[in-house]
């Protein structure tokens, strides 16, 4: 089964990012972008059921993780409002795990397990 997730983690505060809004969205052949699905991280930062399907299509896709918001609601600080991060989707059958670390003004993505 195809399946994109992610986890965030706070290295500011050493623990990972709860109640994060995060937008997943594919590119069409047009350029154009559209909404998959959309969710919230858990209590651990992750969120574990953006895409599952069985044929998750080859092509360009993005996560926009609604940051400006979670640190507002610490009263903290940032410098980035929404971080987006695009990938590539190559196979069909494959597991998609894009982390994100965070602080308040920096921030780096890579590809997990």
């Amino acid at each position: 089964m195809s399946k994109i997730t992610t986890h965030v983690l706070d290295v500011s505060m050493g623990r990972p990012a709860a109640n994060v809004s995060i937008v997943l969205e594919s590119r069409s052949s047009a350029a154009a972008w559209s909404e998959v699905s959309r969710g919230v991280t858990d209590n651990d930062g992750r969120l574990k059921d953006l895409a599952t399907d069985k044929n998750l299509s080859a092509g360009i896709y993005r996560l926009t993780f609604d940051t400006g918001a979670y640190f507002a609601k610490r009263q903290v600080e940032s410098l980035y409002p929404k971080i987006t991060v695009q990938f590539e989707v190559k196979a069909g059958q494959e597991h998609y795990h894009i982390p994100l670390l965070l602080s308040p003004f920096g921030y780096s993505t890579y590809r997990g397990s």
